[in-house]
């Protein structure tokens, strides 16, 4: 009986301590894939091959520069433009104005969804926050209120997209890359949406219409 409890109590031991290994080393495999996944650029891809500089060949045809800085600049749009129609929609004095802020700040959630999915399919790096520019437009507005801010905020954002749409449409015309082809169209659908809406506040001077 002594001889079978010592066999008994050797097995029972390595188990014990093998078993704690495992939740240890699944906790830190767990730990370190959460890291890898907030830290890891949008859009990267597993090889890394459409990252690179200049024309690149894909399955879905040719993917020039300008086809990557379209999905760039598609992504640095929406990351000015949400939070400005979400604080136009809380600050702006105009009903009109608010409710356009609400529209585009959710329609440009749903195509910065899109934009995402499209980079991460074609390889390519996108940025995590607005540039320069964009940066201090969103500090312009944020010192402006009624009336005042009404205007800078329509005027502002529909400038931006009158840029954006003359890129977009230049791809659109270029591209050799299917899937770019048809996310430009889908932007196109909705810069023209964005555009008309600004302009249905009657904030928008001919000057500006470009």
């Amino acid at each position: 009986m002594r001889k079978s409890y010592g066999i008994a109590g050797k097995r029972t031991l390595p188990r014990l301590g093998k078993g704690r290994l495992l939740l240890v080393l699944a906790a830190v495999a767990a730990v370190v894939a959460a890291f890898a996944v907030v830290m890891s650029p949008v859009g990267t891809p597993a090889s890394g091959a459409a990252n690179l500089g200049g024309t690149v060949n894909t399955r879905w045809g040719r993917l020039s520069t300008l086809d990557r800085q379209l999905l760039v600049k598609v992504r640095q749009a929406g990351l000015w433009e949400m939070p400005a129609g979400q604080r136009a929609a809380q600050r702006a004095s105009s009903p009109r104005v608010k409710e356009v802020g609400e529209i585009i700040m959710r329609q440009h959630m749903q195509l910065d969804a899109d934009t995402r999915a499209e980079a991460q399919k074609l390889g390519v790096l996108l940025p995590n926050e607005p540039n320069g520019s964009q940066k201090s437009w969103l500090r312009e507005m944020s010192g402006k209120y009624g009336a005042d801010y009404d205007k800078t905020f329509v005027l502002r954002l529909r400038a931006a997209h009158g840029q954006v749409f003359t890129v977009i449409a230049k791809v659109r015309a270029a591209t050799e890359n299917t899937e770019i082809r048809a996310f430009a169209e889908r932007c196109l659908k909705f810069v023209n949406t964005h555009m008309s809406l600004l302009e249905s506040t009657g904030l928008v001077p001919r000057r500006a219409l470009h």
